[in-house]
C-alpha cells in the first residue's frame, strides 16, 4: 500500500477543549474526561478529525493545570485513566485523532520531582531543576521577571539558593540541558503514545531552554503600563535560545519511532521566529502554532493579506503552514472581530492554506465572559489586578442548550457563564440553517471533500483594506477563489472578479450562492464567498 501524500494532521481540522469547560459529567460544576466523550457525537458532527485536550493530569490546580504533580496519571477532577483510556479509544472508533498537552517547561512544586530536588543541594536531581546561588548582597541572580508578574526567581531558605520559575512560584522549571531531565521527558511522551496518543501540544515550547550565561534582560523602552509586567523587559535571554532546537529535535525523533504522531508547538512569536521552531530540514515540530491572526489589529483586509503574504513567504518549502485565530488564553474570537464579522473569520480560517485551529465555542460565536473582580480565578489575573488580564472570559463554559446552565452540567459551573446563554447555544443554532454553527459545519463538510482547499497552494489576487480576496489552486483540479468583505459596508468588487468566472458554492448571506461570478459586481456588508472557477481559468 502506497503511503499517503498528506498526514492526517496536514489535512484535518483541529478542535481544542479547554476541559475544565467544555461538558460536566459527574455534576460538580466542572468539565471532565467523561464530558468530553458525551460530546463527541457533537464533534464528529461538526467535522473536524483532531480534538486537542488541554491537561488533566493531577495538579494543585493553582494554574487550573497547567502546574502538574504527575505527569502520567489523571486528576481525579477530570477522571480515571480508565475514563482517559475511554476517551482515546471512542476518539479511534470514530476515525478521530487525540492529541493532549505536553508540558515540559515547568512542574508543580508538589511533584515528586521538585520534593526531591529542593530536600537538599547534594539530592541526585538537585539539578533537574535550575538552582542559582544569590548576588553577593542576596537579591537575585539576575533581573528576569514572571510571565504572571513579579521576579522569576524565588528563595528557597532550606538550601539557601534560589529557583526559577517562568510562571508561578509554585511552578519551577526543568533544566531540560540536563539529559536525565530530558529524558524523563521523553519517557513521558513514550507512555502516552504507547497509550496511542496521536500526538502532543507542547505548551510554552519557546521558554524550554534558557541562557546559559543568565544575563539580565534589556529594558523594554517600548513599554506600556496596561502590558502584563514582564513586558517591562525584553525577554532575549529568558526564552527562544538556539538551544530549544535541540530539545525539539530530541521530541521528533520520539515521535517519528511511531506512526504519524503530530507535534504542535505553542510560540508566542514573530513570524520570523516562529518558522525556525520547524527545523533546518522540516525534522522540528510539524506545527509551530502560527498566532499571527489573534494579534492583527485593526481587523482589516490589507493587514491580514500582508500577514498571510509574509508567512507564507517565511515558510520553508517542505513545512506544512497552520492558522488559529483562538485559544484559552487570547480574547475570543467574536469579541475581538465583532459578531458581524464572525462568518467572516471562520471563511479565512477554513479555506487558507494549512492546518486550522479552531477552539471550542468559536463555532457558535461564544463571547467574552463577563467576570467580576472577585470571581477572577484565573492567576494572570489574581497577579497582575487592574490590567484586564485575566484569561477567565475566554473560558467560560461551552453553552449546549438554553438551560439553567446551558447544557453544561445540573449544579452552577465553576466559572460564571455567558449572559447570552438562552439566545446562543449550540441546540438554537442547529435547528438555524443561517446560524453561524450550520455556516461552520456547511464549510468544513466542503473542506473535507476538496482536496483544493485541503492541500492546494495560495494565490494572492489583491487586498485593500475593506476586501480580500485569494486562489487556491491544485493541478487537475477546479480552481476556488475566495473573495471576502472585511467591512459592515457594501463593496464594490468587480474589479477583483472581473478576470475570472466561474460558480459562487458558499456565500456567508446566503444570497448569492449558486449565482455565476458574472452576475456579481458588489459584495453585501460583511459578506464573502467562495466560487469554484471553470476550467479554463484554472
Amino acid at each position: 500500500m502506497s503511503k499517503k501524500e498528506y498526514a492526517w494532521w496536514q489535512e484535518g481540522i483541529i478542535y481544542e477543549v479547554y476541559i475544565r469547560s467544555f461538558q460536566d459529567s459527574n455534576d460538580d460544576g466542572i468539565g471532565d474526561i467523561k464530558g468530553v466523550i458525551q460530546k463527541l457525537d457533537y464533534i464528529e458532527w461538526l467535522g473536524v478529525n483532531t480534538i486537542w485536550v488541554t491537561p488533566f493530569y493531577p495538579s494543585p490546580m493553582k494554574d487550573l493545570g497547567y502546574d502538574i504533580s504527575d505527569y502520567t496519571n489523571t486528576d481525579p477532577l477530570f477522571g480515571s485513566m480508565a475514563d482517559f483510556d475511554e476517551l482515546l479509544s471512542e476518539v479511534h472508533k470514530r476515525n478521530m485523532k487525540l492529541v493532549i498537552d505536553l508540558v515540559p517547561n515547568h512542574t508543580s512544586d508538589q511533584h515528586a520531582w521538585f520534593k526531591e530536588s529542593r530536600s537538599s543541594k547534594d539530592n541526585n536531581k538537585r539539578n533537574w531543576y535550575l538552582w542559582k546561588d544569590a548576588k553577593p548582597d542576596g537579591s537575585a541572580p539576575n533581573n528576569w521577571m514572571s510571565v504572571l508578574g513579579g521576579s522569576a526567581w524565588e528563595w528557597d531558605e532550606k538550601t539557601g539558593q534560589y529557583y526559577y520559575h517562568a510562571f508561578l512560584k509554585e511552578q519551577p522549571d526543568l533544566n531540560l540541558r540536563n539529559e536525565e531531565t530530558m529524558n524523563a521527558i521523553l519517557d513521558v511522551m513514550r507512555f502516552w503514545l504507547d497509550k496511542g496518543v496521536d500526538g502532543f501540544r507542547v505548551d510554552v515550547m519557546w521558554h524550554l531552554i534558557k541562557d546559559k550565561l543568565w544575563r539580565n534582560n534589556p529594558v523594554n523602552p517600548d513599554y506600556k503600563d496596561e502590558q502584563p509586567d514582564a513586558d517591562k523587559l525584553m525577554q532575549i535571554y529568558s526564552c527562544d535560545q538556539p538551544e530549544v532546537h535541540g530539545i525539539i529535535q530530541k521530541m521528533r525523533n520520539l515521535t517519528d519511532e511511531y506512526n504519524e504522531k503530530v507535534i504542535i508547538g505553542e510560540l508566542y512569536l514573530t513570524i520570523e521566529n516562529v518558522v525556525n521552531y520547524y527545523g533546518e530540514d522540516c525534522d522540528g515540530a510539524h506545527l509551530p502554532s502560527n498566532f499571527e491572526l489573534i494579534f492583527l489589529v485593526p481587523w482589516e483586509a490589507d493587514r491580514i493579506g500582508i500577514a498571510i503574504d509574509k508567512y507564507e513567504a517565511a515558510l520553508p518549502e517542505k513545512c506544512w503552514p497552520n492558522w488559529v485565530l483562538g485559544n484559552h488564553d487570547k480574547e475570543r474570537l467574536a469579541s475581538r472581530v465583532g459578531n458581524e464579522q464572525a462568518k467572516i473569520a471562520a471563511m479565512l480560517l477554513l479555506t487558507l492554506r494549512g492546518t486550522p485551529t479552531i477552539y471550542y465555542g468559536d463555532e457558535i460565536g461564544l463571547i467574552q465572559s463577563d467576570i467580576p473582580e472577585e470571581e477572577i480565578q484565573d492567576p494572570q489575573g489574581l497577579l497582575m489586578p487592574g490590567k484586564n488580564l485575566s484569561r477567565d472570559p475566554q473560558r467560560s463554559p461551552m453553552q449546549w442548550d438554553g438551560s439553567v446552565f446551558a447544557g453544561f452540567s445540573t449544579k452552577k459551573p465553576w466559572i460564571r457563564l455567558n449572559k447570552d446563554v438562552h439566545e446562543n447555544n449550540v441546540e438554537k443554532q442547529k435547528s438555524d440553517p443561517g446560524s453561524l454553527l450550520n455556516f461552520y459545519k456547511q464549510l468544513i463538510d466542503f473542506r473535507n471533500e476538496n482536496e483544493v482547499l485541503k492541500t492546494g497552494v495560495y494565490i494572492p489576487v489583491g487586498s485593500n483594506k475593506s476586501t480580500l480576496a485569494y486562489i487556491r489552486k491544485k493541478d487537475g483540479k477546479p480552481s476556488i477563489l475566495v473573495v471576502l468583505n472585511f467591512t459592515s459596508k457594501e463593496q464594490d468588487c468587480q474589479a477583483i472578479i472581473d478576470n475570472y468566472d466561474g460558480e459562487i458554492i458558499i456565500s456567508t448571506n446566503g444570497e448569492n450562492k449558486n449565482k455565476s461570478l458574472k452576475g456579481v459586481n458588489t459584495l453585501a456588508a460583511n459578506e464573502g464567498f467562495l466560487a469554484i472557477l471553470r476550467d479554463d481559468e484554472n
